[in-house]
């Protein structure tokens, strides 16, 4: 993967960056000629000296989103800035952070200069750095105000090359030099033969999405394909830009090191299997309702539920009924309720933690189908059968404490049309990650009960028909992205 300075004048960035493996090209030369639109793996970090709208600097961005580059600064993030409400928006799940970094200020106002992700005084080098890989953009400063005993992020605005202070400008420089030769070190992909590719697991984690037999049919599968891959753990945070690519095998949640590795993943330019926006949208189950309801999706018949309308779910859903928190998995977060007394007390509970739920009508099955799903074509499709006396594929709290349904894998082609379907256009809405899509086949129809990201694959159960070939499919997007191929694409 080439990495391309683009600045307005190559003499705004010093010759040292040859040293480091970089290629300086002018912003005109970039906009202008072919031959920069060829390379679709490049990273491209716009030093230009203005983002105006329409200016170099904002076409530069605009165009390499446009060309499948890894601009830093994306065109949308230059929009995005521009607005107070979407800055906070933004910077929200760095509030903790913040009010840690600037508590021992005497002042209400404070601004922060970020240089590849480094200030100044290094006291601030964490914040800096956390806001670096959050907005991926070079340069910027930072804006933050105390009020009623917390500080808030006013605004943030990207910094042309030529607006540092003459003495910041070496630092500056040094920085960027740093962050490149991090980047270009032995065992990050820069002029090695082999990818690195981080599969994040949790070794003592009570519901993941792969065992350990899995796990390892991913390292071998990659190593198959060229690439070399390692699993780690959340102790390795610091370690991510080591690597060209992350698969996340370990559950997902928004407020959990999961996403902090993906958004981090992200920032950093690699391929990252779940993407954040992925685990955003599959883990909130009031957003998938909203979206399979605008799409006319087939789903059972479903209501949001806040505290005004409790009266209406039995009138629309009947009892018994299916309740659930919007960011449940693996069972836990969904309740069948059967009375109007347990209904009312179950939602009460419910709303406690979120402003809205979702109920849903019940529907028994012996069988939920799972369609999983990757770049947008299907790889795997299983039905998962009930526990043992259980309404769920999971009972909790079981005679024996927690048992499972089995799972029986197919062939794609045995599925039905309409689960594979509907299952396909479930998960195109979400984007071209990793899904499983769970629907419900009645007599009468089939109905998208949710699409997860993150899905379950155990040697043993959803390999059982691909064996081996499963785990170089997943493997085989990797490569492919790695190398600047199109989702849905040849694999080479």
């Amino acid at each position: 993967m080439s990495t391309l300075i683009v600045v307005d004048d190559p003499d705004d960035w010093p010759p040292a960056a040859d040293e480091a493996g970089l290629t300086i090209v002018p912003a005109r030369s970039y906009l202008t000629e072919p031959a920069y639109g060829e390379d679709r793996s490049a990273r491209v970090f716009n030093l230009c000296r203005s983002y105006d709208y329409q200016s170099l600097g904002y076409y530069v961005s605009l165009l390499a989103d446009a060309r499948g580059h890894k601009p830093w600064p994306r065109a949308g993030t230059i929009e995005d800035l521009q607005s107070h409400n979407l800055v906070q928006v933004l910077t929200a799940q760095l509030s903790q952070l913040v009010d840690q970094t600037l508590a021992p200020l005497k002042s209400d106002h404070f601004e922060l200069s970020v240089y590849f992700g480094r200030n100044l005084a290094q006291r601030y080098d964490v914040l800096a750095s956390q806001l670096f890989s959050l907005l991926r953009a070079p340069l910027f400063r930072a804006t933050f105000e105390r009020s009623g005993g917390h500080w808030q992020t006013c605004g943030v605005r990207l910094l042309g090359i030529m607006e540092l202070p003459e003495d910041h400008r070496h630092f500056a420089v040094g920085s960027g030099l740093s962050y490149f030769a991090g980047r270009n070190k032995p065992g990050n992909g820069n002029g090695r033969h082999r990818f690195e590719l981080a599969i994040l697991h949790n070794p003592q984690g009570a519901n993941v999405p792969s065992n350990e037999e899995a796990l390892q049919k991913f390292v071998a599968a990659a190593n198959e394909l060229g690439m070399h891959a390692e699993l780690i753990t959340e102790e390795d945070f610091e370690r991510l830009p080591e690597f060209d690519a992350l698969f996340i095998r370990d559950t997902t949640f928004v407020h959990h090191y999961t996403y902090r590795f993906a958004r981090r993943a992200e920032g950093e330019g690699l391929v990252v299997i779940d993407d954040p926006e992925s685990i955003l949208k599959c883990n909130n189950k009031v957003y998938l309702a909203e979206l399979l309801a605008h799409h006319n999706l087939p789903v059972p018949r479903t209501l949001v539920i806040h505290r005004g309308n409790i009266e209406h779910i039995v009138p629309l859903l009947a009892l018994p009924c299916v309740l659930k928190q919007p960011d449940s998995s693996f069972s836990v977060g969904v309740d069948k309720v059967e009375s109007e007394d347990e209904l009312r007390k179950t939602v009460n509970g419910l709303l406690e933690k979120s402003e809205l739920i979702v109920a849903q009508e019940w529907l028994p099955t012996e069988f939920d189908w799972r369609v999983g799903i990757l770049d947008r074509r299907v790889i795997f499709v299983c039905k998962y059968y009930m526990a043992h006396g259980h309404w769920q594929i999971i009972d909790h709290n079981g005679m024996y404490g927690r048992s499972e349904g089995r799972t029986e894998a197919l062939a794609v082609g045995e599925a039905p049309q309409e689960v594979v379907r509907i299952a396909l256009e479930a998960a195109n809405l979400i984007g071209d990650g990793f899904y499983g899509v769970d629907i419900k086949q009645t007599s009468t129809r089939c109905c998208v009960i949710e699409v997860n990201d993150n899905p379950n694959v155990d040697a043993g159960n959803e390999d059982a028909v691909l064996k081996d070939a499963l785990y170089r499919e997943v493997m085989a997007v990797f490569r492919r992205r790695l190398k600047g191929g199109s989702p849905g694409g040849e694999i080479s």
